[in-house]
């Protein structure tokens, strides 16, 4: 994973942020401050997302795994604890299962659908991409008022409303002009569904959170990926989409914290 972006913060033990398609660095900035309070907080960009390139060649989500391995052993990260959101979190459950990472977070992870949930994921997720694109000029004013935010961001958040305006454009570019939202969306919901790893086979806890209302993983699928990850601990948050720390930052902040105690 070479020349890829990633921000430091804060001092203490390393933590990793992974966000999720299309999402920056920046998508984390609302549990920013709490987490910089105690930890050295690394916030990087996958492959095709913020300001890191997209690999050349065929783009799978083994691809993206094999690409933050080696971004964690070059940077003496393979120890660290590793947060993750969407397809970071499933990256972060692929770096656990591969006995990378000391303490995991997945938030809302991807790669436990069903076989008809996986289908929908791909075709409403690309779907959104694609009005996003085509709505892109008027995203300004769109995102200026509540009712807009909630048209465009209901997949995503369950107060979309409450989505400060400015946050919610800087998401939505990062969205429709990232190159490796597409490609990754369709590696998504069409890359084998991701590997478990038996009891006693992890290098450390592991906690997974689902929020309530997530509509783009949905919280059903907890079950699946408690399954594969036997001891995985489970949170569902009220009040909460497919972004935990967009809608609960303040509980996302804390459950991120402790499980990495």
């Amino acid at each position: 994973m070479h020349n890829v972006r990633n921000v430091r913060h804060g001092s203490g033990r390393p933590l990793v942020l992974v966000p999720g398609v299309g999402a920056s660095s920046d998508t984390w900035r609302f549990v920013l401050d709490e987490l910089t309070g105690q930890r050295e907080v690394v916030a990087l960009d996958l492959p095709g997302m913020g300001r890191t390139p997209l690999f050349k060649g065929e783009v799978t989500v083994a691809r993206y795994a094999d690409a933050l391995e080696s971004f964690l052993r070059s940077e003496g990260l393979d120890a660290a604890d590793l947060v993750g959101s969407s397809l970071g979190a499933r990256l972060v459950l692929e770096m656990a299962r591969r006995g990378l990472g000391r303490s995991t977070v997945a938030l809302d992870p991807g790669g436990f659908w069903s076989p008809v949930q996986k289908k929908i994921f791909g075709t409403s997720l690309s779907a959104s991409v694609a009005l996003v694109r085509a709505v892109r000029p008027a995203l300004p004013t769109m995102l200026g008022n509540p009712i807009g935010r909630t048209l465009l961001l209901a997949q995503l958040s369950a107060r979309p409303w409450a989505v400060p305006a400015e946050f919610a454009l800087s998401e939505l570019r990062g969205l429709a002009d990232s190159p490796g939202s597409s490609p990754s969306i369709r590696a998504l919901a069409h890359d084998p569904d991701q590997t478990g790893a038996p009891a006693g086979t992890l290098p450390g806890p592991i906690l997974m959170v689902w929020g309530k209302q997530d509509r783009v993983t949905t919280p059903s699928q907890a079950g699946r990926a408690a399954k594969l990850f036997p001891d995985a601990r489970i949170e569902l948050f009220d009040s909460c989409g497919h972004f935990p720390h967009w809608d609960q930052p303040e509980r996302t902040a804390r459950a991120i914290l402790a499980a990495t105690a």
